[in-house]
Order: C-alpha cells, then structure tokens, then sequence
C-alpha cells in the first residue's frame, strides 16, 4: 500500500467536512464538497511560532476566534476535519526494515527504538504514527515515521476541538502534498522540494513510493542555500536507488526566477517542474491541503 492509498483510507466512507492546514502566518481551510474554493485566514503576528520542541501556539485565543469564524458548532455533534500541520512542527523519518510486525503497537515500539537518536525531544512523550510499505521489487520494507512533540500537538488540536471540531485525521502539510507528484513518480524517481516561509522539506518518491524525507530550516532562503541542501539530496538518491532522480518538482517557489530554476536543472542534471493542482497552484502555506483534496476527489 503506497503513502497515497494510506491517506486515502482515511478521506473515504465520508470525508471530513473540513480540512486545515497550519502555518506560522496563518491557515488555509476548505471544505471537501467544494474543493476548488481554498479560503485563507491570516492570523495576528506571533499567533503560531513554528519548531520542534515547544509548543507553537503561542496565543491560543487567537487562533481559537479564527477557527471558530469558519463555521459556526453545530449543537448536537462535531464537525470531522483533516488536520495538516507544519513540516517543521515534527520529525519525519523513513527507516528500512527486513520484517515489521502487524501489531499496529509492536510496529509504533518499533519504530520509537529507531527513531529516537534522531528527535530532539523525549520520544516517550511524543505522538508517533508509522505506516510500513513494501518496498516494490524488494524485500524490505520502508517505514515512514512521523513523531511530534505530545505538547505541540494537544496545543495545535485544542482550538479546533473548543470551536466543535473533530480532527480525525492528523499529519503534516509535506506528506499531504506528495499526491500532488503520482502520476510524475509513478515509473521512475523524483524529489519534491516544499518551501514554507524559511522551512525547507525535499521527500524522494520512486514508484509513488517515499524512500526518504528530510526537513531543514535555513538561515536564508535563496538559490545558493537551496541548491546546497539539494545537491547532497540528489545524491543520496542516486547512490540509494542506483539511479538518478528523473525530475526536481518544486512547491512554494513561485517567486523564483526563471534563470535559477534553469541553473538548478544545470546542476543537478534533471529538469525542474512546478508541481500542480487542480483547486490552484501550490503555495507555501497550501500545498498539504491541495494534496489532500486531490486524494478526495480522486
């Protein structure tokens, strides 16, 4: 089962009414029955402060009075949601293993051990979500490891359950948006860079399958730094799968010049495209959401 067929067992049989994405300037929010109307809520400065350790929602009043703006509670039940956060909210990881067991807590114990060296806060208190997937053509099998930090997630839920929400489903915006890159991933490999504000995540896709994810947050965000971040990702890849990656697909650059995006095809030797949506161009602070919309619709 590929990364998009998980999410899409949890968008069926209904899905949610709702689906928000998180950012630190503010969140987009639309509703599945009319996906091609993507509605954007600035929040006051200093409302959300993004990172890994402690919690991001600085004033929860703030965000509460935005969520509760976009619906009014229904008296007898709550509303379900998708809720995608930001990337550099949590630690993302995929690990390889030759077996994994199918007792879904032997496979989250599991996963801790793994990943625990590589997060920077007590794994022990933290909400960790793993989903295993055969490798095609192999015998291992890769698993993506999400964990945040407990405090940072119970805060970024609380406001939407106080505003009558039920937040279903829970992840974040760069896993969301790898459906935008299916049909591009498909036959070969990829690697899909998503800027939000000065976050940088680039995920490795072979066969609509993530083989690696790795998330940073540069000093600046120019063509040098991401180029610099870039060139170790390809790689990795290329010595990983013994191939090149086909294709750099890019989310949130839409102010990039179309001479750095030719000098990067230069450098990498792959061609550099722009990933697309049918509800709007990707964006920096959307692309998790438009990802998650075109799993529903399809």
């Amino acid at each position: 089962m590929s990364i998009f067929e998980t999410i899409r067992h949890f968008v069926t049989d209904p899905p949610p009414e709702y689906v928000f994405e998180l950012s630190q300037e503010g969140f987009a929010w639309a509703r599945t029955a009319d996906p091609s109307r993507v509605e954007w809520v600035q929040l006051p400065e200093g409302t959300i402060e993004v990172g890994p350790l402690t919690d991001n929602v600085k004033r929860p009043e703030e965000l509460l009075r935005a969520v509760r703006a976009v619906a009014p509670p229904l008296p007898n039940r709550r509303r379900r949601a998708a809720l995608l956060l930001p990337d550099y909210s949590a630690r993302v990881a995929v690990l390889d293993f030759d077996t994994f067991p199918n007792d879904l807590n032997e496979q989250v114990q599991l996963a801790k051990f793994r990943i625990k060296r590589v997060v920077p806060f007590d794994i022990e208190s933290a909400v960790v979500a793993c989903h295993p997937a055969p490798r095609p053509g192999e015998k291992k099998v890769d698993v993506t490891v999400a964990a945040v930090n407990l405090e940072i997630a119970t805060h970024y839920e609380a406001p939407f359950r106080a505003a009558g929400y039920h937040c279903g489903f829970v992840s974040i915006s760069a896993l969301a948006a790898l459906s935008l890159a299916g049909g591009t991933t498909a036959s070969g490999a990829a690697i899909i860079a998503k800027r939000s504000g000065s976050v940088l995540a680039a995920s490795l896709l072979k066969q609509n399958h993530l083989r690696m994810f790795r998330c940073v947050e540069l000093p600046e965000m120019n063509g040098g730094s991401v180029i610099d971040f870039l060139a170790p990702t390809f790689a990795f890849a290329e010595d990983e799968l013994g191939e090149r990656p086909k294709s750099l697909l890019l989310s949130g650059f839409g102010h990039l010049d179309e001479s750095i995006k030719t000098r990067w095809s230069e450098e990498l030797g792959a061609p550099v495209e722009t990933l697309k949506s049918r509800f709007g161009a990707p964006g920096p602070a959307n692309a998790g959401l438009l990802g998650y919309l075109e799993i529903v619709e399809s």
